[in-house]
C-alpha cells in the first residue's frame, strides 16, 4: 500500500498508518514529526525526509527511510528496527531501551544519550559514518558501533561517553584517549568483544551493500565505564 503524504499533517498521517495494511510506503514525506510513534506490526518505507522523533516509542515496527532523517530518531524506542539510508540529526536513540537503529551515514550530537538495557533487552545502534559531540552521553546500557565508513578517519567529535556508566561503544579504528573522560576505559576490542556485534555488523553490511568481512577484519576499540557510579565524588559520604 502506498500513501501520498505530501500535504498531510502528522496526526492524520499516523491515523492513516494505523488503519493501513501491515506494509506501507509513504511518498512525499516532508518534515512530519512522530511518524509511527509507538507502533508495532508494521513495515513502513519512507520516501522523503521525516521530521523529528521518527519511531518514538517504537514497539516492534520496522521503518526504512530512503534518505536522511532529522533529530530524535528512535526516541525511547522499545523494540523494532529503524534503517536510515542517509544521515541523521541529533539525539538519535535518546533513552532507547530496545530494538536496532542502522544508519548508513553520519549522526549528529548526542547519539545514544541515556541509552539503557534491561535483562534480555539490549538496544543497538550502528552508525556507518562518524558522529558529533557527546556520543553515548550518560549511556547506561546497550551497544553503539561507529564504523567511520566513507570518512576521513575521524570517528567522533568532542566529549564522547561523558557520564557513561553502562553499555559499550565500539569504534572501528583508533580514537584519542585524551578526548574521553577519566571514568571511561578504552581498549583494543578482543575476539570475544567482537562476538557480541558480529551478527549485527553482518546485518548492517547486508542492508547497505558493504563487505562484512572487510569491516569485521578491521581493528576495533571498545569504550566501557570503569565505575558503576561515576558521580560518587559529587556526594558527601555519611
Amino acid at each position: 500500500m502506498t500513501l501520498d503524504v505530501k500535504n498531510i499533517e502528522f496526526k492524520e498521517l499516523n491515523e492513516k498508518l494505523r488503519e493501513s495494511n501491515s506494509s506501507v510506503t509513504l511518498e512525499g514525506c516532508c518534515g512530519q514529526r512522530f511518524i509511527a510513534c509507538g507502533m508495532k506490526d508494521k513495515s513502513i518505507t519512507i520516501e522523503g525526509i521525516p521530521g523529528n522523533a521518527l519511531g518514538a516509542y517504537l514497539n516492534g515496527a520496522s521503518i526504512t527511510v530512503n534518505g536522511n532523517a532529522q533529530d530524535a530518531v528512535g526516541d525511547t524506542m522499545n523494540d523494532g528496527e529503524i534503517i536510515i539510508h542517509g544521515n541523521i540529526g541529533d539525539a538519535a536513540g535518546y533513552a532507547m531501551r530496545g530494538g536496532k537503529i542502522f544508519v548508513k551515514g553520519n549522526a549528529g550530537y548526542r547519539a545514544g544519550i541515556h541509552m539503557k538495557e534491561y535483562k534480555e533487552k539490549v538496544p543497538l545502534m550502528i552508525i556507518g559514518g562518524s558522529t558529533g559531540s557527546f556520543l553515548g552521553e550518560y549511556q547506561a546500557g546497550g551497544i553503539i558501533v561507529v564504523l567511520g565508513l566513507g570518512t576521513d578517519g575521524k570517528l567522533v567529535s568532542n566529549f564522547p561517553c561523558t557520564g557513561m556508566h553502562g553499555g559499550k561503544v565500539f569504534f572501528r579504528g583508533e580514537v584519542q584517549k585524551s578526548a574521553f573522560p577519566k571514568n571511561v576505559c578504552l581498549s583494543p576490542a578482543t575476539a570475544k568483544d567482537l562476538e557480541c556485534i558480529k551478527e549485527q555488523i553482518s546485518e548492517f553490511a547486508h542492508i547497505f551493500g558493504y563487505d562484512k568481512e572487510q569491516i569485521l577484519n578491521s581493528q576495533f576499540t571498545v569504550a566501557t565505564p570503569d565505575s558503576n557510579n561515576p558521580y560518587k565524588q559529587m556526594y558527601v559520604a555519611n
